[in-house]
């Protein structure tokens, strides 16, 4: 069964790599676009059943898949003032971390310096 299982997982990635070098642009399950864009998997629903998006549905190792062209969900995900937001706040909250990182380094240095000190009569 697992034998079977990997067979059908392995034509459907061939099938994935076929569309793309047929095309300029790959097309990708909506799970690859959420993880590769973070638009939630609603809002693309709800953009390729608004005609926002292109969309097909190909046969995938568990049944029916819909598939999305990455490079469209890109350009979409562009215009939304929302996924922009929460892009930026993203982006400053790994600022954040990186400044709280650099911080509590000197911090640590500070502290070795301090405890290499001799004691103060």
């Amino acid at each position: 069964m697992s034998g079977e299982w990997e067979d059908r997982l392995s034509r459907w990635q061939d099938e994935l790599r076929l569309f793309a070098q047929l095309e300029d642009t790959p097309w990708v399950s909506l799970a690859q676009a959420e993880a590769e864009t973070g638009v939630s998997r609603s809002a693309l629903r709800s953009w390729y059943r608004n005609g926002e998006i292109e969309s097909r549905l190909v046969d995938g190792p568990n049944g029916p898949q819909r598939l999305v062209p990455l490079d469209a969900v890109v350009e979409r995900a562009a215009k939304s003032p929302r996924i922009q937001r929460r892009a930026e706040r993203e982006i400053g909250l790994e600022a954040q971390v990186t400044l709280l990182r650099h911080r509590v380094d000197q911090l640590e240095l500070r502290l070795a310096a301090l405890e290499r000190r001799p004691p103060a009569d």
